[in-house]
């Protein structure tokens, strides 16, 4: 990333980002929650990047470099917390469960008039409190620093419905699945069918948050039917990709 901003504060607030926006790259002192009320939101850092649907929040740690990305038109909701206030005590961006009731006290404490009274102050502790018992998500896509297993995973992010095997893969970046396997392994903490069904659900986000219907993703991500794909994104995300389809055109 190039030509990074830097802002002290992390803001507060809400505003509209439209389909295929960017905000590029910044950091803060302080820690950020980033909330998409509608669309889907993507946050990249040299480490990877992270996806979040409606009823998922990303956590960003002060002073990371990061970049945002709309898909979909994306409501979007920053929450600014001070360095000294870190609620899960998290030192990387990580994806959070967004219950109901987080989601209300986001979209009300960033809508809302940002002057100091004892309502918002309570608010605000309410809204931590459930920040500290928000579930973590492992919706991160690493990326790679071996360059082989870099060339590999750009095959695959190129094409996520490209069905060959790590050997086959292996063939055309000029390694043994053995030494592949092991890259994964060490390199990004997860094995090479993990890391996969990572890249095909972060890609059915997006292509969810552009209206493409379930059908179609599923085939371009590269399961092998529809209902596979369902059931894996029901047991990931708590919702079937139907009703994520159908908030993203309620959304357009």
């Amino acid at each position: 990333m190039t030509n990074i901003r830097h802002q002290p504060s992390a803001p507060t607030r809400t505003q509209l980002v439209a389909a295929g926006g960017v905000i590029d790259a910044h950091r803060h002192d302080d820690h950020q929650i980033v909330y998409a009320g509608r669309g889907v939101l993507s946050v990249t850092t040299h480490k990877g990047s992270w996806v979040a649907p409606g009823n998922r929040a990303i956590f960003v740690p002060a002073g990371t470099v990061h970049a945002h990305r709309a898909h979909g038109d994306v409501d979007l909701h920053l929450l600014g917390l001070p360095a000294s206030e870190n609620p899960l005590a998290l030192a990387d961006p990580t994806v959070l469960a967004v219950s109901p009731l987080l989601r209300e006290l986001i979209v009300a404490y960033t809508s809302g008039d940002p002057a100091a009274t004892p309502e918002r102050a309570r608010l605000r502790a309410v809204l931590l409190d459930q920040l500290r018992i928000s579930p973590q998500q492992p919706l991160h896509l690493p990326t790679p620093s071996n360059t082989v297993l870099l060339d590999l995973c750009r095959i695959l992010q190129d094409d996520p419905s490209d069905q060959r095997t790590l050997e086959d893969l292996g063939r055309e970046v000029g390694a043994s699945a053995r030494t592949l396997s092991r890259l994964f392994r060490s390199d990004l903490g997860m094995t090479f069918p993990q890391w996969r069904t990572q890249l095909r659900l972060h890609r059915a986000l997006i292509l969810l948050a552009e209206n493409t219907p379930v059908t179609t993703v599923a085939h371009r991500c590269g399961w092998s039917s529809t209902s596979a794909f369902i059931d894996v994104f029901k047991r990931t995300f708590g919702q079937t990709p139907g009703s994520h389809e159908s908030r993203g055109r309620r959304a357009g």
